[in-house]
């Protein structure tokens, strides 16, 4: 097992508890927090080193971080 493999399973437990679970209530700190298992799941992937993964990977992520941000907004404007 490589440290990549560990830290990122690591991050995904720990991201995975912080967004059920979350401090203060609010939609920032969930979207924060549901980053953190994001780069768990970028970690593992790299441990494979599949580059197709990876690019697939950060291109969706790059866009699900766009479409919640305009979600947040929408709801706290409203």
């Amino acid at each position: 097992m490589t440290p990549e493999f560990l830290i990122g399973c690591f991050l995904i437990i720990a991201g995975t508890l912080a967004v059920v679970f979350p401090r203060p209530k609010t939609y920032l700190v969930r979207l924060i927090s549901l980053e953190i298992p994001a780069w768990g799941i970028l970690l593992l992937m790299l441990s494979y080193d599949e580059t197709l993964a990876l690019l697939t990977y950060a291109g969706v992520s790059a866009l699900t971080v766009f479409i919640l941000v305009r979600v947040l907004q929408k709801k706290e404007g409203a």
